[in-house]
């Protein structure tokens, strides 16, 4: 029944700043809302989408987190990427963004990074083994030397 996650949305401090942004990640502006101070953007081919709504200044941001799929071969080098959109990838899991970690009991491979808002954001991507039961996280180097051994 259920095929994806078709939409979600986000409160942002100053929505031009947080347009800019998700357009800067390659989002694409679908439309502006000005009178209720909103946005729609669409992530991906699907068309999926993010919305935006702005608080007023005195406010507090509810801060969320969420996570855009992406292929292994571009996450590899979404450190580099992110950097250079000038954006800092954050460190997680006690891992410091040198490479993607891995969440073996899925297994995936992340990246996170954060939006103006503080919004805590994550490129992930699917990977081809089994899950683990390793609470833990490893980086992807080490990953796939411990898959090695296993094949």
């Amino acid at each position: 029944m259920i095929h994806n996650l078709y939409e979600t949305h986000l409160q942002v401090k100053d929505l031009e700043t947080s347009i800019d942004f998700y357009v800067n990640l390659g989002l694409e502006l679908g439309l502006k809302v000005e009178r209720r101070r909103g946005a729609f953007l669409y992530v991906g081919k699907d068309r999926q989408i993010l919305g935006l709504w702005e608080v007023p200044k005195e406010n507090e941001i509810n801060k969320r987190h969420f996570a855009f799929g992406t292929d292994l071969d571009l996450l590899k080098k979404s450190i580099d990427w992110l950097k250079e959109k000038g954006i800092q990838p954050v460190a997680m899991l006690g891992k410091e963004p040198t490479e993607p970690i891995v969440h073996a009991w899925m297994p995936a491979a992340a990246v996170y990074f954060n939006d103006p808002d503080g919004n805590e954001l994550e490129l992930i991507s699917w990977l081809p083994d089994d899950p683990s039961d390793n609470e833990g996280v490893v980086y992807l180097s080490e990953w796939q030397e411990m898959m090695k051994d296993t094949k």
